[in-house]
């Protein structure tokens, strides 16, 4: 593929910067009082947006950095609403512009017309085929090791550069990639762990041990490794980080029956020896990005459930079921009993409503879930 060049100058056309603002930002950003204060001199920041970029001066500001313990614990680096524009426009008009229409069709997270349900369609294909085909078959899942602390900054630079010629693009993606170097970072997050491992500590809950190995778990990032998480480019970097691998999985392996999304792997094949053959051959692939699998990698038989993307898959007979994780499933209910208490209340607007009721409607029809739809989100009456 030739290198792309001369496209820099696409982020710097103020209707671009306005559409960004107008048709992503301001839609996504649930912090409403960020956006009303970049309103309150909207024409001033967009304008200062566009001078940041013309001149090439842009440099991104500090995190803003917190944690959030849903669905799990994590650092969260958040950005300001100007930083958040150029963001969205770099990855949207140089990464996914460049790269989206290269990458396999497996590859699902973060890209558009595909998704978790995407995913969970393909994967639910590829079982079905593999039961009427063999009867019994195994599912390799792999998980890697801490996978966005861990995307080597060279690497990801050298991936980029052998699509995109253009200097002044390369050197805005170059700044973005680099942003987590900065030594306040991890001063932050280590005062996050410590105020929250206080906090379980001061505390009446009865897990405060396991919560405790919880935080402490929580990464910090190393010099010249780490993309945060909480931003598009981010998220854009870790779906083509390993499109070579992915592609190595098809077709040196062999293996078409293949899922990704973003960080977690299913292969699936009749022979269970040929996927640990296969296992191997990954992890020595792999090390030529400096990663490594965690230990919620194993191969599944077909007669035991296997959890992907928050369902259960398991057969009974000739029938194939999708059920809700324990997990998924707590969340769900305690986040439906919200919504539907704050409906009765009036805290939120019937469109509001609706549109979580839909939202959850529509994940649910990928699974046998017809009693949970039922109970939380049928049960209210307009």
């Amino acid at each position: 593929m030739k290198r792309v060049n001369n496209i820099y100058n696409k982020i710097c056309d103020i209707d671009v910067i306005m559409d960004m603002y107008d048709k992503v930002i301001k839609t996504n950003t649930k912090n409403k009082k960020k956006i009303q204060n970049f309103e309150n001199y909207y024409s001033c920041n967009i304008a200062k947006i566009k001078e940041t970029l013309i001149t090439k001066s842009y440099v991104p500001e500090k995190y803003n950095i917190f944690l959030v313990k849903e669905p799990k614990t994590r650092i969260i680096m958040s950005q300001e609403i100007e930083d958040k524009i150029v963001n969205h426009l770099v990855a949207k008009y140089f990464l996914i512009d460049v790269f989206d229409k290269t990458l396999q069709d497996r590859n699902c997270a973060t890209r558009k017309e595909k998704g978790t349900h995407y995913a969970l369609r393909l994967f639910k294909k590829d079982y079905n085929y593999f039961k009427n085909k063999y009867g019994k078959f195994y599912i390799l899942k792999m998980d890697i090791s801490k996978y966005f602390y861990n995307l080597d900054h060279k690497i990801i630079k050298q991936l980029i550069r052998e699509k995109i010629k253009d200097k002044n693009a390369l050197k805005i993606i170059d700044s973005i990639i680099d942003s987590t170097n900065e030594k306040y970072i991890n001063e932050t997050i280590a005062k996050l762990k410590e105020n929250e491992k206080l906090r379980i500590l001061n505390s009446n809950n009865k897990n405060k041990k396991e919560l405790l190995q919880e935080i402490e778990k929580l990464p910090i990032y190393q010099n010249g490794k780490g993309v945060c998480i909480g931003n598009m480019v981010s998220q854009i970097v870790a779906t083509f980080y390993l499109d070579k691998l992915d592609k190595y999985i098809e077709n040196v392996l062999g293996i078409k029956a293949h899922v990704r999304y973003m960080d977690d792997f299913y292969c699936m094949h009749q022979n269970k020896s040929y996927l640990k053959r296969c296992l191997e051959k990954i992890k020595d692939y792999l090390k030529e990005f400096k990663l490594t699998l965690n230990s919620k990698t194993k191969i599944y038989s077909s007669t035991e459930g296997i959890e992907v993307l928050g369902f259960v898959f398991y057969n009974k007979g000739s029938k194939i079921y999708m059920k809700l994780t324990n997990k998924t499933k707590k969340k769900f209910k305690e986040k439906m009993k919200i919504k539907n208490l704050e409906y009765i209340n009036n805290l939120n607007s019937k469109e509001e409503y609706l549109g979580v009721r839909n939202s959850y409607r529509g994940h649910l029809s990928y699974g046998n879930c017809y009693s949970l739809y039922n109970k939380y989100v049928l049960n209210i009456w307009f």
